[in-house]
């Protein structure tokens, strides 16, 4: 990961922490369930700005540099690396 990209996401997922660990108090406190599903909605949105951070990050550097290479085995393989992500992501 490029040094900016890392620490942007090392900060979020700091936050997301704090938010997690936030929504474990409210269901041990018996708050009311549609504040911890909206809580839980905020969580999900933050998780999917670091994983489209971490994929910019990851298409820039590596999948470039691939391309860059001129290795159509070292393409092929970022190609794939990239479909299976995206084949998760549908599951």
């Amino acid at each position: 990961m490029q040094p900016a990209a890392k620490t942007s996401c090392q900060k979020r997922l700091g936050r997301i922490e704090g938010q997690v660990r936030g929504v474990a108090r409210m269901v041990a406190e018996d708050r009311y369930c549609i504040d911890v599903l909206t809580q839980l909605s905020a969580i999900r949105a933050a998780l999917r700005r670091v994983e489209d951070e971490v994929l910019r990050d990851h298409v820039g550097h590596c999948v470039e540099h691939a391309i860059r290479s001129g290795d159509a085995e070292e393409q092929r393989r970022k190609v794939a690396e990239l479909m299976e992500v995206f084949a998760r992501a549908e599951r």
